[in-house]
């Protein structure tokens, strides 16, 4: 991937071509996925692809004017800063909370981009376009917040929050809960193939706190590399990084520390408690911010530890 620093004045016009032409038909799909049982909500992005598609026409026509007839292709995928964004039909079932949510993020990116590329553009009609779509951009964003008042329940309003809400999931929950989530379940297999291999309680913890530290630091570092947050809104890397890299030694941390407990028949017994008291959590967080059922948040959380704690067991008995 190419730094956004490191485009060219020529890249980052054809990479806001292929970005209206997404956001365009992206409107298009949810207006047509809407059009049945919300007709309100499907006009309303209907018009908002119409609109995506004139500022494709004013790109193109100031591309040519600078640099010719052929646009590279430069997509959001080909530039370090962007958000992972799933295709329509991979979201459905649709509903108004992640229609809401959907249209709200992608105005934030395209506001932010455009912010971003005009104050590098040195180029005058360069700068001016790009700063003129990102007000326009701007005002997307707030017909996405009037799309949240006019047709969101109120009992969806209170679960999903705010947007304070929505960007503490991003910045701070989202990383958490991966690093929670790997802390947690990944070190199940090397802790209890220790224990159940030495059945000593000092060389397993030495081995788990190994293990929780060394996944801690990792975790840390690749959640502060995947994304410097410039477009995304995810905010600080390094905020990021910490949350992710803490989250991932505690989670580790949890079911080697009773291996201080030198009886080992006792120590297990209560690391297997704190195992289930952590997927217990992971559950939970799941269902309150991910939007994720209860019984299928525990149930898919559940599984996973299972196969891979019994794998450690499996490997320590051989």
């Amino acid at each position: 991937m190419k730094q956004f620093s490191q485009l060219t004045e020529q890249e980052m016009l054809a990479l806001a071509v292929a970005l209206e032409e997404e956001d365009s038909r992206t409107y298009s799909d949810l207006a047509e996925a809407l059009r049945e049982t919300y007709p309100g909500t499907a006009r309303m992005f209907g018009a908002m692809a119409e609109e995506e598609d004139g500022h494709r026409h004013r790109l193109l026509d100031l591309y040519r004017q600078k640099f010719g007839e052929h646009i590279p292709l430069i997509r959001r995928q080909d530039v370090n800063g962007f958000l992972e964004r799933k295709s329509i039909w991979l979201l459905r079932p649709l509903g108004l909370e992640k229609v809401r949510a959907q249209a709200e993020l992608m105005e934030a990116e395209s506001k932010r981009f455009y912010l971003t590329a005009a104050r590098r553009s040195t180029d005058v009609a360069i700068r001016q376009l790009l700063g003129d779509l990102a007000a326009e951009e701007r005002r997307h964003e707030a017909r996405a917040e009037e799309l949240e008042a006019k047709y969101v329940p109120a009992d969806v309003e209170q679960e999903e929050g705010a947007s304070e809400r929505r960007l503490f999931v991003l910045r701070i929950v989202q990383p958490g809960l991966a690093g929670l989530m790997d802390g947690s379940v990944s070190t199940l297999a090397p802790l209890f193939a220790a224990a159940f291999a030495t059945q000593n309680s000092w060389q397993t913890l030495l081995i788990g706190l190994a293990a929780a530290l060394g996944a801690g630091i990792s975790m840390g570092f690749a959640e502060a590399l995947s994304d410097n947050g410039s477009l995304t809104g995810r905010g600080s890397p390094l905020l990021r990084g910490v949350v992710c890299g803490l989250m991932t030694a505690l989670g580790g941390l949890g079911h080697a520390l009773p291996f201080i407990i030198p009886d080992f028949r006792t120590a297990v017994a209560i690391a297997v408690a704190v195992v289930v008291l952590e997927l217990a959590a992971i559950a939970w967080v799941r269902n309150r911010y991910m939007d994720t059922p209860f019984l299928s948040a525990v149930s898919q959380v559940m599984a996973g530890g299972l196969l891979v704690f019994g794998t450690g067991i499996l490997i320590g008995n051989s």
